[in-house]
Parts: structure tokens; sequence; C-alpha cells
């Protein structure tokens, strides 16, 4: 960035500030389509296992490109990778608005994320350097509290725009905004940076494009294909395989695209593995609630909107809060009270019923959401707290590709658990129905009034146990957290850098503005 502003050794606050407006629709974004995944699966007849590629494509595209972007932070300006990622989200959002088949849909998403991949590993790259150790848990506080509001509108306006029109009209409604954001950050971003001579390895980009999209392109394709279908368990085996060389390939480069050092350091370890587990189990309720409220309880879209309402608004207000408990206390203890509540009320969840109240649900989930506004940004912040400077961009790189990574493996584990418990379910169920009705007793009216009510009661037998699992899984980040210690940052001068990375420190204060 501009010297000038680094020699002020004020945050860049007009820069942060334009990229978390970037940050924010791309986040509103997600959060509008998730109450419209149902209105989608009836519009473009589709179903769960396909209508979900639209989070797990999301997710694959972002796991995809994040590796490349320490490389990209590194290289380039902030100001050029703004743009280009504003860009391509916009012209995703474009091509989304104007699907009438799912494939056209699918393409417009993953533009979205190509945008969005870039979007955040580089705002929080701006974030780590801006702000001293004491300082930064309030920052990402109050960088949580603009990004969670976003949870907050998203759902209540989604459920208003699909009641009164088509779902369509939630790209719509994004691209003028994105557009605006695009020419705000063209006019108002003057970074510089200097030429810096470091080039991309292609082997690496090739491998890792192989390995991340491969594992989690299988895992995505077992929900409608089955884990027995040869495309499914050979893609992840070519992504474990190409994935394995990608690791191997960058530690015995002395300029790695994705520096898998930062693994040396042990809390910012912890720190990936917690976050890689709760996030295998977060990202399926957003997927399996409003299946749950909109076509098992037949809830209306603004309703279901509201519903998610209070908990979004209670993890955005709880963000600042919990950036000073973090800055006072550190993450361990409040990782520990996150994850115990979302722990117990992720198994509440799993005994949802065909006349589950709405006042119930909704009590639960803002609960639900007050454990994840605790443990989310104290467990990610105290690991990259250890990193020294120079690794901060493979840090944010390393983990948003893992989040990613594994949010998209444990959504597409969780629908399969879901689709295939509900099959069995629904199977045991008929076959008890046939038997209670005998043989030329049914009439067709009756019959079909039977069917609907297995579908309906099969459907929430998978959700109920799809929950068990998530709430096993998020268990195990909870053991985890208690191995947590109050990280301080490590002294670059203690490792050994190869004489090619000797720039690197300088390089890092480019991006303090």
């Amino acid at each position: 960035m501009d010297h000038s502003i680094i020699k002020t050794g004020r945050p860049p606050y007009g820069i942060i500030a334009v990229l978390m407006i970037g940050a924010f629709i791309a986040f509103l974004n997600n959060t509008l389509l998730n109450i419209a995944l149902p209105s989608i699966m009836t519009d473009l007849k589709i179903k769960e296992t396909t209508v979900q590629w639209l989070s797990t494509g999301f997710m694959l595209v972002n796991g995809v490109l994040i590796p490349a972007t320490a490389f990209l932070i590194e290289k380039y300006s902030v100001r050029r990778l703004f743009l280009f990622a504003m860009g391509l989200f916009t012209i995703g959002t474009v091509i989304a608005g104007t699907a009438h088949v799912f494939p056209v849909l699918l393409t417009g998403r993953m533009l979205q994320a190509s945008g969005s991949a870039i979007l955040m590993p580089l705002l929080m790259n701006v974030m780590l350097v801006s702000f001293p150790i004491e300082k930064r848990g309030t920052a990402m506080g109050i960088f949580g509290l603009i990004l969670m509001s976003a949870p907050a509108i998203g759902p209540t306006l989604s459920g208003w725009i699909i009641e009164h029109y088509d779902w369509r009209m939630l790209f719509h409604f994004i691209t003028p905004i994105a557009v605006v954001v695009f020419l705000i950050g063209f006019f108002l971003l003057k970074d510089k940076k200097e030429k810096v001579n470091i080039r991309l390895d292609i082997i690496s980009l090739i491998l890792s494009c192989l390995g991340f999209g491969g594992i989690l392109y299988g895992f995505s394709s077992a929900g409608s294909k089955g884990w027995d279908n040869p495309e499914v368990y050979g893609t992840i085996i070519l992504g474990v395989i190409s994935l394995i060389w990608f690791i191997l390939r960058q530690t015995k480069q002395e300029r790695p695209m994705l520096n898998f050092n930062v693994y040396k350091y042990p809390m910012f370890a912890l720190s990936s593995a917690i976050s890689m587990t709760v996030n295998m189990a977060l990202f399926s309720g957003m997927i399996l609630l409003p299946i749950y409220v909109q076509t098992i309880r037949g809830i209306s879209p603004m309703d279901a909107g509201l519903l998610l309402l209070p908990g979004a608004i209670l993890m955005s207000l709880m963000s600042p809060l919990t950036g000073r408990l973090f800055d006072k206390f550190g993450g361990r203890i409040l990782a520990i009270i996150g994850l115990t509540i979302t722990v117990v009320t992720t198994f509440y969840f799993s005994k949802l019923t065909l006349d589950t109240s709405y006042t119930h649900l909704m009590i639960l989930y803002s609960v639900r959401s007050l454990g994840m506004s605790m443990c989310m940004m104290p467990v990610s912040t105290n690991g990259l707290n250890q990193l020294p400077r120079r690794l901060y961009p493979h840090g944010t790189a390393m983990n948003n590709t893992l989040n990613q990574v594994s949010g998209a493996i444990g959504t597409a584990l969780l629908v399969t658990i879901m689709a295939n418990r509900t099959e069995s379910h629904a199977a045991s169920l008929a076959k008890k129905a046939m038997e209670s009705m005998g043989t030329g007793q049914s009439t067709e009216a009756a019959m079909l009034e039977m069917k609907q009510q297995i579908l309906m009661k099969s459907m929430l037998e998978g959700i109920n146990f799809s929950f068990i699992v998530a709430a096993v899984i998020i268990a195990v980040a909870l053991i985890l957290a208690f191995f947590m210690k109050r990280a301080t940052p490590a002294d670059d001068s203690l490792e050994e850098k190869p004489s090619s990375e000797k720039v690197e420190p300088r390089l890092a204060e480019n991006y303090r503005s």
C-alpha cells in the first residue's frame, strides 16, 4: 500500500470500510439464498441433493481458489484485487438473476464464489496487519458486527421478496448494490504496491484445484449418486492423492503458493482443527432448517425469515462484546462456553416434531446463534495471533480454504445422511402401512394421503438424525477447545527463512495502511 499511510501508523479505515461493504454484500447474498432453496426446488423441479449444490458448489469454488489468494495478496495491490473480485461477483449475480434452468443458476453462483474467494481473505489480511494484537479482538468484533448483520437482514428480506416476487428478484436486488460498491472501490481505493517479482507455480495451482476440488466434488455428489458410485469415490481418491502431492510440493519450495509452515504453530493448528470440525456441522443447519420449516411445516418464506431474525440480531450484537471479552480473557473460555451451548441446542434440534411450536424454534435457534457467536471469532483469531506477520496471508488463506472445504464436506455428508435416512424410514413406514391397511381396502385418496404422511414423517426423521450427527461433530470441537491457550505472536527471527523470503516482512508492511 501507499507508504505515506504506513508512516502514519493509523489503520486504513477508508480501505477497510470499502472492503467490508464488498464482503457484506457477498455475505448477504448467501443468507438471502438459504430461505429461497425450497422455492428454487419447486420452480426448477429439483431435489434436496441437487439444490444443495448452490451451497456446496459455492464452497467448492471457494475451496479451489482461496489457496491462491496468499500469492495474489503478495503479488497485487488491494485495489486491483478488490475490483477484480467485485467484478466477478457482479457478473455472477447478473447471470444467476436471469437463470431459468439449474445449470445457469449454478454457473452464476460459482462466478459469485470466485469473487467472494478473494474478498474475504483480502479483508482479513488487511485487518490483521492494521491492528496491534491487543486491539485485534475488538477490531474483529466490529468487523463481525457489520458482517453478522447480513444474517439479521437476509432471511427476513429474502422471505418478504419470495412471498411477493419470484426468487430471481433476490439477485436483481443485489445487482445494483454490487455495481455501486464496485464504483466506490474504483474511485476511492488508491493504494499502491511495489512491483513484486514472484510467480505462481502452475503445477501447484493444478494440484490444488484437483485436490480440493476432487474431494469437494466427491462428497457433494454422494447425496445424489451414492457412495458406491465410481464417480464419487474416484474423485475423492484423486483429490486425496493430488492434495498429498500438493502439500509435499509446497514444503520443498522456497516460495510456496500456500505455506504449510503455519502448522508449526500449535495454537494455529488447534484453532484450524476446531474451526473445521464446527463448520462441518454448522453449514448443514442453514439448509436443513429451511427445508423443515417450509417443506414439512408449511410455514411461509416470510415467517421462516422472521424465525431466524432474533438469532441473527443476537449474533451481530454479540460480536463486539465477544471481541472485547477475547482481548480481556482470551479465546479458551469463550470457545468452551460457546461450543457447549451449540452442542446442547443442536441436540435439541434433533427432537423436532410435526407440530413443534414456532416460538420454540425461534428460541432454540437464537440460543444456538449465541453459542456460535462466542466460539467462531475467538477460535480463529487466537490461532492467527500466534503467526508471525509474514505468514498472515498464508494463515488467512489456509483458514478460509479449510473452512470452505469442511463446510462443503459437512453439508454434503449431512444432507446425504438425511436423504438416506429419509429413504430407509419411508420404506419401513410404507411396509407397515400396507400391512395394516390390508389388501383391496384402500382407495386412491387414502393411498395418496398415506404417501404424503409417510413422506413428511420420513423427511422429519432424516432431518432429526442429521442434527444428532451434527451435535456429535460439534462435541468433538468442544473437547479440542479445552486444549486452547492464549496465543502470542511468534518472532520471525526464530524461524529459518530462505534468502528469497527475506523480503516478506517488508511485503507484509506494505499491507499495513
